[in-house]
């Protein structure tokens, strides 16, 4: 009698340590930041705040409309939450819209604009599943027609000045023939012809009321929530110091090609360099040799030896 006394106690001390152990465990389980401020926690997810006035090229967005206010949010919401996309971004516009805003300008094309090459490439010669490329996004057809050389050794999309060059050109005729900055914006993404359509048979006056493919619905609020978080990313959240930036390597010299080249290996040896750093420099040059024709000639870019 005593013995099962005994073993009744035992038994019931057990169930009782073993409810409250598991009573802790799962308190622990659905409050893992008991006792922790919200300021410790990893992160803090918050809704951005939208203002009342935007504008891309000093053409000011129409904010008293929901559709409008909606659509801009998520450009906002999701650039400001996209985090390293974003950050590398913000990285490759130190380097690269030094070499970009002097020509815009020279084109009478807003600044604004350079966000528009963020928006097609994250500033990285990158290929559309509709074969353009580079910076700004270039189809073959359209690259021609600015000037650009496209064959199988050389790629001018890929060429940054040459490209910025080209797409200010574009833009400022995209202008001129649309009447407004937003509308070019429109039609160098969803295209002259379809563009010049839905304003007809939509009847509309602006970008802001067309219905549209996603893409191009998207696309100038895009262009514009680039633009308010790389004009201040420590405002959304992002901490760069400069020294974490890249830079655009002032350390480059310009060697004139005024023969062809058979091996480019060959030639970055000769002047100290090596095949990866010429293409890093020189993406344009897409194959590893390169023919020149009498009386033409191009700049080659390297880094300086120490």
């Amino acid at each position: 009698m005593k013995s099962t006394i005994a073993t009744t106690l035992c038994i019931l001390a057990a169930l009782a340590l073993l409810t409250g152990w598991t009573k802790t465990e799962s308190k622990e389980a659905t409050e893992p930041y008991a006792g922790v401020t919200t300021d410790q926690l990893p992160q803090q997810i918050r809704s951005v705040p939208l203002r009342d006035n935007y504008d891309l090229g000093g053409e000011a967005l129409p904010m008293d409309k929901q559709d409008v206010r909606e659509r801009l949010d998520r450009e906002l919401s999701v650039n400001s939450y996209w985090h390293s996309s974003t950050l590398l971004n913000i990285k490759l516009a130190t380097k690269h819209f030094s070499t970009i805003e002097p020509i815009l300008a020279q084109y009478g094309v807003p600044d604004d604009f350079k966000y528009l090459a963020v928006a097609e490439s994250n500033l990285r010669n990158v290929t559309s599943h509709a074969g353009a490329k580079g910076y700004w996004q270039f189809l073959k057809t359209t690259g021609k027609a600015y000037d650009l050389e496209i064959n199988s050794e050389v790629d001018e999309r890929m060429h940054l000045e040459k490209s910025t060059h080209a797409a200010a050109q574009y833009l400022r005729d995209l202008k001129e023939k649309f009447g407004s900055w937003t509308l070019a914006a429109a039609a160098y993404n969803g295209g002259e012809t379809r563009i010049r359509r839905l304003l007809k048979e939509q009847k509309a006056d602006n970008y802001y009321e067309l219905n549209m493919s996603e893409e191009t619905m998207r696309y100038v609020f895009r262009i514009v929530a680039i633009k308010e978080i790389l004009s201040s990313p420590e405002t959304y959240g992002f901490s760069i110091d400069q020294g974490y930036r890249y830079d655009d390597d002032p350390d480059l010299y310009l060697l004139e090609v005024a023969e062809s080249v058979a091996s480019w290996g060959d030639y970055a040896k000769q002047y100290g360099s090596d095949y990866r750093t010429l293409k890093y420099y020189n993406p344009w040059l897409i194959s590893g040799q390169l023919t020149v024709s009498e009386g033409n000639s191009y700049l080659v870019k390297l880094p300086k030896k120490n």
